[in-house]
């Protein structure tokens, strides 16, 4: 029996806004870890989901990390960045994403 198709919606293009290509994501890709920055009103089966069908990978767990931005000073002025959610996914054993190729 195989696994029903996952019909790709606008809302799961929307879902991944970009991969995180650091030196800590690179090393946790090692392990089969990828990180997304996502919407700050996207949920673990939201991006579980996305990462499913976008990339045609079976996804283990989903953890995600809300991150406050740093209030900074410009000329005297107080200013705040943005607000940003990470999303750290786990594939499965064997499963990758390789990011070089488009989507």
């Amino acid at each position: 029996m195989s696994k029903p198709e996952i019909k790709v919606t606008e809302k799961m293009y929307d879902t991944l806004l970009r991969p995180v290509i650091t030196e800590k994501a690179m090393k946790c890709s090692e392990n089969g870890q990828v990180t997304f920055r996502v919407p700050l009103t996207a949920t673990k089966t939201d991006v579980k989901a996305a990462v499913e069908a976008l990339f045609g990978v079976k996804v283990k767990s989903v953890n995600t990390v809300r991150i406050s931005g740093k209030t900074k000073r410009f000329r005297g002025t107080v200013g705040k960045r943005s607000d940003f959610k990470k999303a750290v996914v786990t594939l499965a054993e064997g499963q990758n994403i390789d990011f070089t190729t488009g989507v």
